[in-house]
């Protein structure tokens, strides 16, 4: 019980030690978004804290390759997908790969889409 004790308050301490270092970084802001002026702001710099991954953190899918129904033998009959179907052209995009890329830009039915999902709040746009 004491050896518990004691890790769990070494975890604490070492994340009372690392959150500082949560808090946003206005030179990466500078290298992530050049053309922006960080001297004007109306909540102070310190006060930022970081919300996960930096600008262009989570890849996008462009231009995506899609398989046949017969073809998709890695797909369970009732894996979750988002369905889009324009001008008779119907793709099907799996969760489990948007999970992990959240945004793909893509041609359906010959129209432009970009289509989002937030593992979050398990929404799809």
């Amino acid at each position: 019980m004491k050896k518990a004790a004691g890790t769990g308050l070494a975890c604490l301490f070492l994340l009372a030690v690392a959150t500082p270092g949560a808090v946003a970084d206005p030179g990466r802001w500078k290298h992530e978004w050049p053309a922006t002026d960080f001297t004007r702001h109306s909540v102070a710099l310190d006060e930022i804290l970081s919300g996960g991954p930096p600008k262009d953190g989570i890849p996008a899918i462009d231009d995506p390759t899609f398989v046949s129904l017969a073809e998709a033998d890695h797909l369970a009959d009732t894996e979750p997908v988002i369905g889009l179907g324009l001008n008779g052209d119907m793709r099907a995009y799996p969760l489990h790969i948007l999970m992990w890329h959240e945004i793909v830009n893509d041609v359906v039915g010959g129209v432009p889409v970009t289509v989002t999902f937030c593992p979050l709040c398990n929404t799809a746009v």
